[in-house]
C-alpha cells in the first residue's frame, strides 16, 4: 500500500512539474504592454541586450524552481512517513519516557539532518544559478557556512516550538491549536525583537555607516518618520551578492536602519535617500504592526485547520503513513507537510497584502523626496542588479511577488510626474 501511494505521489509530482514547465517556459505571458514600449518602464530602454537575455532566462529557471521545490518538500515529508523513517527515528531515541526535551531534541535533529540532505540539491542549484548569472559573489565555503548557521538556528527554534507543541497536544488533543496560538504570539514578537541584535549578526558584520554626511541626511528623514534610531548601519554584503537592498528592522529601541554596501557602491545619494524614504514609509504607515496582526490571524486559522486536517488524515491513512496517533512526535512530518501546503495556497493573499503595503511605502517616498528621476533610476538599478522580470506571468506574480512588479512601480512614478507637469 505504501509503495502504491509513493508511486502515485511521484506521478502526480511529475505531471505537476511538466505543467509548470510548460506554463513558465512556453506561456509567452509577462511581456511589455504596447502602450509602455519605449517608456522608462520598458527594460529595452534601460537594460542591455545581454542583460535582457540573462534576465529572461534566469527568471524562468528561478520561477520554475520555486514552483517545483515546494511540492518536492511535501514529497520528502511523505517519503519520510510512508517509509517508516519517522517512526524509526522516534524508536531510536534513548531514554524513552524520560526528559521530553531530550527525546524531542534527538528526533528533531535526525529529521532536520535528513531533510537538509534531501532538500540540499535544490538549495545548491539556486546558489549555482545565482553564481552563474552574476547575482551571487559568495564562495562555496562562505555559502555553506551560512547554511550551517541556518541549520542550527532553525534547529534551536524548531526544538522549542515542537516541544511546547506536542506537550500541548498531549494535554488536549482538541484545544491544543488555540493554546499553541496564544503562546506563539509572544514568542514571535520576541524573535522579531532579538533578530536585529542577535540573529542577523551571525551572518554578516554590521557597523555604523562610514559616510557620515549621508548618515546625517538619512537620520534627518528618520526623525521626520519618528524612528528611534541614532545610527545608520552598513552591512558588508558585497562579498556575498551584487543585489541591492536596504531596510528598517526591529521593534522599539531595537529598530535598526540598515544599508547594504552594494547599495552604497552602486546608487547615487538621491537614489539611496529614496530607498531609505521607502523603508521609512513602512514605519510611518505602521506596516510592521499590520504584519504582526496578519501573522497572528493567519497563524490562528492555520493551526485550527491543521488541528482539523491532521486527525482526519491519520484516521484515513494512518497505516500507510505509519502514524499511530496525533500526539506522537513521529507525526511531525505530517504537521510540517500540512502547514507548508497551507502557507503555499494562502501565499497569493499574503503577497497581495504585502504588495499593497509596498505601494503605500512607494507613495510615501515619492511624496517625501519629490525626485521622480531618482525614483525611476532606483527601480531600474534594482531590476538590473537582480536580473528581475519587470512584468512576470500572473501565477508568478500571485505566488512569488511580495512587491509590485517593477513595471508597475516605474510606471506609477512616471504617471505621477506627468500629472504634476
Amino acid at each position: 500500500m505504501a509503495k502504491k501511494w509513493g508511486i502515485i505521489a511521484i506521478f502526480l509530482f511529475g505531471v505537476y512539474a511538466l505543467l509548470m514547465y510548460v506554463y513558465i517556459f512556453h506561456n509567452g505571458g509577462g511581456g511589455i504592454p504596447a502602450t509602455l514600449k519605449g517608456t522608462v518602464a520598458d527594460p529595452n530602454v534601460f537594460m542591455s541586450e545581454r542583460e535582457l537575455y540573462l534576465s529572461e532566462e534566469y527568471s524562468r529557471i528561478k520561477n520554475f524552481l520555486f514552483f517545483v521545490s515546494i511540492p518536492y518538500e511535501w514529497l520528502v515529508y511523505l517519503f519520510i512517513l510512508i517509509t517508516g523513517l519517522s517512526l524509526a527515528f522516534e524508536r531510536w531515541i534513548p531514554l524513552q519516557n524520560k526528559w521530553a526535551i531530550l527525546q524531542n531534541g534527538v528526533y528533531v535533529f535526525l529529521l532536520s539532518v535528513l531533510t537538509f540532505i534531501l532538500l540540499f540539491p535544490f538549495d545548491y542549484y539556486r546558489y549555482f544559478l545565482s553564481k552563474k548569472y552574476g547575482i551571487s559573489t559568495q564562495d562555496f565555503n562562505s555559502w555553506m557556512s551560512d547554511n550551517v548557521i541556518d541549520f542550527w538556528v532553525n534547529l534551536g527554534t524548531t526544538l522549542v516550538i515542537v516541544t511546547v507543541l506536542y506537550w500541548l497536544i498531549n494535554k488536549s488533543t482538541k484545544r491544543w491549536w488555540l493554546n499553541a496560538w496564544l503562546l506563539m504570539i509572544p514568542f514571535s514578537i520576541f524573535l522579531m525583537f532579538i533578530q536585529p541584535v542577535i540573529i542577523d549578526p551571525l551572518y554578516n558584520d554590521f557597523y555604523p555607516l562610514t559616510n557620515k554626511e549621508l548618515e546625517t541626511k538619512i537620520l534627518a528623514l528618520a526623525e521626520q518618520a519618528k524612528i528611534p534610531a541614532e545610527h545608520v548601519y552598513e552591512v558588508n554584503m558585497a562579498e556575498k551578492t551584487n543585489a541591492l537592498n536596504a531596510y528598517v528592522t526591529g521593534i522599539g529601541n531595537n529598530s535598526r536602519i540598515v544599508l547594504w554596501d552594494t547599495t552604497l557602491n552602486r546608487l547615487s545619494e538621491n537614489e539611496i535617500l529614496f530607498i531609505m524614504a521607502h523603508e521609512m514609509g513602512h514605519y510611518v504607515e505602521k506596516h510592521i504592526y499590520f504584519k504582526i496582526a496578519g501573522y497572528i490571524l493567519t497563524t490562528l486559522v492555520g493551526l485550527w485547520l491543521t488541528a482539523k486536517i491532521m486527525p482526519w488524515v491519520i484516521h484515513r491513512f494512518g497505516r500507510v503513513l505509519k502514524i499511530k496517533r496525533v500526539n506522537a512526535i513521529h507525526s511531525l512530518p505530517l504537521f510540517l507537510l500540512i502547514t507548508s501546503f497551507l502557507l503555499f495556497v494562502s501565499s497569493p493573499i499574503s503577497n497581495y497584502s504585502s504588495r499593497y503595503q509596498e505601494i503605500r511605502a512607494d507613495q510615501y517616498a515619492i511624496d517625501l523626496m519629490n525626485d521622480p528621476e531618482a525614483a525611476v533610476k532606483t527601480f531600474q538599478e534594482l531590476t538590473k542588479s537582480g536580473l528581475s522580470e519587470v512584468n512576470p506571468p500572473l501565477l508568478v506574480k500571485w505566488f512569488r511577488y511580495s512587491h509590485p512588479t517593477m513595471l508597475e512601480r516605474i510606471n506609477k512614478v512616471a504617471n505621477e510626474n506627468e500629472l504634476k507637469e
